[in-house]
C-alpha cells in the first residue's frame, strides 16, 4: 500500500467514525433470471445491526375507506415520523417480498451528511415495507418508492436499493437533498439479463445513460442539483452520482467495497485486476456496476454468497493472529483502534455477528404468483444459522419468526432469533470445531428444502386450479412447518454442541453416540483437547516473554 495514499485513507476512516457502524451494516447481491440455474431472479439481504431483532414482518393485504392515514415510525430506531395517505387496497407482504412476488431490499451507503432532512416522513424501511403493500412490479416500486419522497420527504441518509420482480432486476440509489428540501434525487438501472450485481454500503451507480427508459430512470434534477450544491461541474454525460454524492474513501474501498468484489471473485476469473480496489489502495480503478458470472448460480450458491469471510484472498480473516487460536473470522466492534499512536481497522465480512435477519427472495416467472415467491429466510449469522423457504403468499408466519416472540432484551425460548444467538456464540469460543458441525446441519436442511420445493409446487398448482385459496393455505402450512422443524433442529444441535464441546474439550463418539470410559457409570472416556493454533501459541510465547516459558 502507498504510504501516502494510506494517510489519507486513515483520515476519511476516521472521519466517518462517528456513524461507521450504521454505514458499514447490510449487504446485497442480484442475480438475474438469465444468470440463475433455474431461471428465477434472486435478491439475496443480510439485516445487519448492533440493535435489530430478528424477525419475520407479516402485512395482510386490505381494504381501507377514503381517509384513511398511515402512521410512519423509523424502521432502525422506532421515532414516530409523522402519517401519510393510505391507498385503497394493499397486497400481502412477508418479510421484503409480496404476494405479487416483488422483493425489495436495502444497503445505506450515507453519503453527504448535509443531504440528510430530518424533516422528512419516509425512512428507508418504511419506504420498502410500504411499497411492498402497493406495488407489483419492479419498475411500479420504483414510481411508488420515489412519488412517496417526494410528497412527503425523505428522511435518511443515501441508500442503495435491491428490487427485483419476476421479469427485470434494478438498483434503485437515493439521497436526500437536504433540509428545507422535501424530495430526493436518485438512479436506477436495470441489471442485464444474465449478469449479477452487488451492493454493500457503498453507491455503486457512476456514469449512467440519460436516454434509455428501458434500462435507467432517474430523478430529473439528479445532476441539476449535483452542480448547484458544487458537487459536479463537468457536462452532463459524464455524471456519476456516485463521485457527486457518496465519494470514495478508504473506508468504502476497503470495508464496503471489498464485500461486493469478494461475491465477484467467486463467479469471474477477471476479479484479480480490481484487487487493489477493494483494498482500498486504488480508487480509480473501480469495478463495474454488474458482471457476467462464469457459470449460472443455484440457490444454495447464492445463499452461501452471504456465509462468506473472505476465505482464500488477502483479507481473509482466520489468516491473523486477530482470529485467535481458534480460527474465529470475526472481530468485536469497534472496526478501528490505535496502538502507538498509529491507526488500524478490521476487517468487515459479509457474514458478520450482529445481523438480525438474513434472507435470499427467490421470483420464478414460470409460476403463478401466488406459489413462485419463496422468502428464503434466516435469522443472526448467516455463517452460523440456515435458511428456510417461505412462500410469500404465506398467510401467516412460523412461531419461531413471529414478531412479538422475544425482543432484543427479552428472551424468548421459542424464538429462532434467541436460538440461533446461543449456538453462534457458543461457536465463537471454538469456531474451527464448531462451524463445521453447525455449517453440516445448515446444509442439510437447505438441501432438503431446495430438493422438497418441486413437489410442493407441483401439489400447490393442483390445489391452485381448485381454488387459489387453498393453495395459499397449503403453502403456509408447509412453510410454517418446515420452518419450525428447523427449529426443532436447531435445539437438538444445541444440546449437542454443548455436551460435546463443554469447558473446550471435545467428547469421543461412537456409532451408538459419545463413548464412556467402559464402566457403566455414564462417565465419558477421556476427551480430546484440541488446544490452540501454532500462530496463536507463538505469538503468546512472544508476547509473555519467559513468564510462561518452563524451566528447565
Amino acid at each position: 500500500m502507498r504510504k501516502g495514499f494510506f494517510t489519507f485513507a486513515i483520515v476519511s476512516l476516521l472521519a466517518l467514525s462517528s456513524n461507521l457502524n450504521r454505514i458499514l451494516a447490510c449487504t446485497n447481491v442480484l442475480v438475474t433470471k438469465g444468470a440463475s440455474a433455474d431461471g428465477s431472479n434472486m435478491i439475496t439481504y443480510s439485516a445487519d445491526s448492533h440493535t435489530l431483532y430478528g424477525a419475520l414482518y407479516h402485512t395482510p393485504g386490505g381494504v381501507f375507506p377514503a381517509g384513511t392515514r398511515l402512521k410512519i415510525y423509523e424502521w432502525d430506531t422506532g421515532k414516530y415520523l409523522g402519517e401519510i395517505d393510505q391507498v385503497e387496497t394493499t397486497y400481502s407482504t412477508i418479510g421484503n417480498m409480496n404476494e405479487h412476488q416483488l422483493i425489495i431490499a436495502e444497503s445505506t451507503f450515507g453519503g453527504r451528511e448535509e443531504l440528510v432532512n430530518p424533516e422528512g416522513i419516509m425512512d428507508y424501511g418504511s419506504l420498502i415495507y410500504v411499497t411492498l403493500q402497493r406495488a407489483k412490479t419492479a419498475r411500479e416500486a420504483i414510481q411508488t418508492m420515489t412519488d412517496l419522497v417526494q410528497e412527503y420527504g425523505y428522511y435518511s441518509s443515501g441508500e442503495s436499493f435491491s428490487i427485483a420482480d419476476k421479469d427485470e432486476v434494478w438498483i434503485l440509489e437515493m439521497i436526500g437533498k437536504g433540509p428545507g428540501n422535501k424530495g430526493a434525487v436518485w438512479v436506477a438501472v436495470r441489471i442485464p439479463d444474465g449478469y449479477i450485481s452487488a451492493h454493500a454500503n457503498q453507491a455503486r451507480i457512476t456514469r449512467f445513460p440519460l436516454d434509455d427508459p428501458d434500462n435507467c430512470l432517474y430523478s430529473p434534477d439528479v445532476i441539476s442539483f449535483a452542480k448547484e450544491k458544487g458537487f459536479y461541474n463537468g457536462k452532463d454525460r459524464d455524471f456519476s452520482f456516485s463521485d457527486a454524492y457518496a465519494p470514495l474513501n478508504f473506508s468504502a474501498m476497503r470495508a464496503c467495497e471489498a464485500r461486493v468484489w469478494s461475491v465477484f471473485n467467486k463467479v469471474s476469473p477477471d476479479m484479480g485486476q480490481y484487487l487493489d480496489y477493494a483494498l482500498g489502495e486504488n480508487p480509480k480503478n473501480r469495478m463495474p456496476l454488474y458482471i457476467k458470472p462464469d457459470h449460472k448460480l443455484s440457490v444454495k450458491e447464492t445463499a452461501d454468497f452471504m456465509r462468506d469471510h473472505y476465505e482464500g484472498t488477502p483479507m481473509d480473516m482466520t489468516q491473523d493472529i486477530g482470529a485467535g487460536g481458534n480460527a474465529l473470522p470475526y472481530r468485536w466492534r469497534p472496526m478501528q483502534y490505535t496502538v502507538d499512536g498509529e491507526d488500524y481497522l478490521n476487517e468487515r465480512a459479509i457474514a458478520t455477528q450482529q445481523t438480525g435477519f438474513w434472507l435470499l427472495g427467490q421470483a420464478r416467472p414460470w409460476l403463478p404468483d401466488a406459489i413462485g415467491g419463496i422468502l428464503w429466510f434466516g435469522v443472526d449469522d448467516a455463517a452460523t444459522s440456515c435458511l428456510t423457504p417461505i412462500y410469500s403468499s404465506s398467510l401467516q408466519v412460523p412461531e419461531c419468526f413471529a414478531e412479538g416472540n422475544g425482543h432484543m432484551t427479552e428472551y424468548s425460548p421459542t424464538s429462532a432469533f434467541w436460538l440461533f444467538n446461543r449456538v453462534a456464540n457458543m461457536a465463537y469460543g471454538h469456531y474451527d470445531l464448531l462451524s463445521a458441525e453447525i455449517r453440516k446441519e445448515a446444509d442439510k436442511h437447505e438441501l432438503e428444502a431446495i430438493e422438497t420445493v418441486p413437489s410442493i409446487d407441483l401439489t400447490a398448482k393442483t390445489l391452485y386450479e381448485q381454488s387459489p385459496e387453498k393453495a395459499r393455505k397449503f403453502l403456509t402450512d408447509y412453510s410454517i412447518s418446515t420452518a419450525q422443524n428447523l427449529f426443532s433442529r436447531w435445539e437438538r444441535l444445541d444440546k449437542y454442541l454443548l455436551v460435546k464441546y463443554i469447558d473446550g474439550n471435545v467428547k469421543k463418539e461412537d456409532e451408538n453416540g459419545f463413548s464412556d470410559n467402559g464402566n457403566g457409570r455414564n462417565i465419558p472416556a477421556a476427551p480430546m483437547t484440541p488446544g490452540y493454533s501454532e500462530q496463536w501459541k507463538k505469538a503468546v510465547a512472544s508476547s509473555t516473554g519467559d513468564r510462561l516459558k518452563v524451566k528447565k
